[in-house]
């Protein structure tokens, strides 16, 4: 069998890919099991992670075929799906690199939940996002009530959950909800930008840039300003760090 996450490692860069095209690269306990492993062996062998999908498209979300054989089991037969899908999701918060989105034609429910789990993503302007789940009677299962509204608004959120409207690529950049779109003759060279941005960052950096965020994400802010205080001076004190204090003689490094 085809194996449902292709991975590589070339040049300090982790790419992963969604191998289901025939399904548009649709959610199965399998693949959300090989995405997990994946990313976490990415992480130990990789300076910076790119997840994609193959045959055009990001990923069209859960599988119907899949869903309905598990809920022919009964209800908590379908628990797997869900926990292991949004344990992959969860897992990119907590991994030490930076993990970008590379996406492409349709990326929908759980396609589209995984978007917003990412650290950066990149869009054609022409993908098609949504979340779609009540035009299915259905509601997120991948973490999409919770993230969306963190990221846009829960006034947009709601609107766009409960009406399942689809966007394209370059609405989403102008929600917010994506770094960046480019148009179809320059989209990979768009990622490539990004990736070639954070390579050259320092990886320290970057780990404790992206730990503040989440972290803070999660609390109040004051919290949230205790932590970064007590972060910069560990990493301040670090030998390698902040090469570029040397260069201004210390100044505007806040």
């Amino acid at each position: 069998m085809t194996a449902p996450i292709l991975s590589r490692v070339d040049g300090g860069v982790a790419h992963l890919t969604l191998n289901r095209p025939h399904a548009r690269n649709a959610i199965t306990v399998e693949l959300a099991s090989a995405l997990h492993d994946a990313l976490l062996d990415a992480a130990e062998r990789a300076r910076v992670i790119v997840v994609r999908g193959a045959g055009g498209h990001f990923c069209a979300g859960g599988d119907f075929d899949e869903v309905a054989r598990l809920r022919a089991q009964g209800p908590e037969a379908m628990r797997p799906l869900f926990e292991t899908f949004v344990g992959a999701c969860e897992l990119i918060a907590e991994l030490p690199v930076p993990v970008v989105a590379a996406v492409e034609g349709y990326a929908m429910a759980g396609g589209f939940e995984l978007i917003q789990s990412v650290d950066v993503a990149v869009v054609r302007e022409d993908a098609v996002l949504a979340d779609n789940h009540a035009n299915l009677g259905m509601i997120p299962g991948g973490g999409g009530s919770q993230r969306l509204p963190r990221l846009v608004g829960p006034q947009r959120a709601l609107g766009h959950i409960l009406l399942g409207e689809r966007i394209s690529g370059a609405v989403a950049a102008q929600w917010g909800l994506v770094h960046s779109a480019a148009p179809a003759e320059r989209f990979e060279s768009t990622v490539d930008g990004v990736v070639a941005n954070l390579l050259a960052k320092d990886p320290a950096a970057l780990t404790r840039i992206k730990h503040l965020v989440r972290a803070g994400l999660r609390g109040p802010l004051t919290d949230g300003l205790a932590m970064e205080t007590d972060e910069i001076i560990a990493h301040l004190g670090e030998e390698r760090a902040g090469p570029g204090l040397a260069r201004h003689g210390g100044r505007n490094g806040t």
